[in-house]
């Protein structure tokens, strides 16, 4: 079931991430990294444009000082234990934004974050709002510090059962995307939601059903020895 939820998690953004990224004005200098499982900190900082922001040295040196004002999880203590510099600076350059968007033009890097909820609160946009803002809060902080004369800014994209924050996030200016396709691109956006909780539902049942043809054949199995 995990595994279905998150799958369908990664399509729905990287289908929009792309949608967005096809879209660019013509005059657009955004870049838009790829998101996948490789893009942490450490290994975007191998890239030139990263490199022109800060070097990785003086982004790890700033960034220990404000890691160690994070708690550490009850399963990450054995190994801050034992080697507490070096775990600090694993974590951070192990963190992964869900997408990185850049203009070396104008030194300005936004960091994209995509939530999804099937809370049924009315205030649930809100709470996801709040929790990818403090997901990414460390990362602002630290890139601030070792580049000041850069912009950091996170733009969140926010959807659940009860829809998507249309005004902050499809159309954002920021992103450069066309006025004339932003329409396109969030209806599309929409229904891949509504597909991904159909996928996420029909696999829950199936399990259920799974488990329930299990325990009445085991149940059966007993009564016949």
């Amino acid at each position: 079931m995990a595994t279905t939820v998150t799958a369908t998690h990664h399509f729905i953004w990287r289908h929009l991430y792309a949608s967005m990224q096809a879209a660019q004005t013509p005059m657009s200098k955004l870049r838009f990294v790829t998101p996948d499982n490789e893009s942490s900190v450490s290994t975007l900082w191998q890239e030139e444009d990263f490199k022109q922001i800060c070097s990785k040295e003086l982004l790890t040196e700033k960034a220990a000082d404000i890691e160690k004002m994070i708690a550490v999880k009850k399963h990450e203590r054995e190994r801050h234990d034992f080697d507490p510099t070096m775990f600090y600076e694993n974590r951070f350059c192990n963190r992964r934004p869900d997408g990185i968007v850049i203009n070396k033009n104008h030194r300005t890097l936004y960091i994209l974050e995509f939530k999804r909820s099937s809370n049924r609160n009315m205030d649930f946009l809100r709470v996801q709002e709040d929790e990818a803002n403090e997901q990414h809060r460390i990362i602002i902080e630290m890139l601030r510090a070792a580049a000041p004369e850069w912009t950091f800014e996170q733009i969140n994209f926010v959807a659940g059962r009860r829809g998507a924050r249309v005004e902050d996030d499809f159309y954002n200016e920021k992103l450069n995307v066309q006025e004339g396709k932003r329409d396109k691109i969030l209806l599309a956006h929409v229904q891949h939601i509504c597909e991904a909780h159909d996928t996420v539902m029909r696999s829950y049942y199936q399990q259920i059903h799974a488990v329930s043809k299990f325990w009445r054949h085991l149940y059966a199995s007993c009564l016949e020895t």
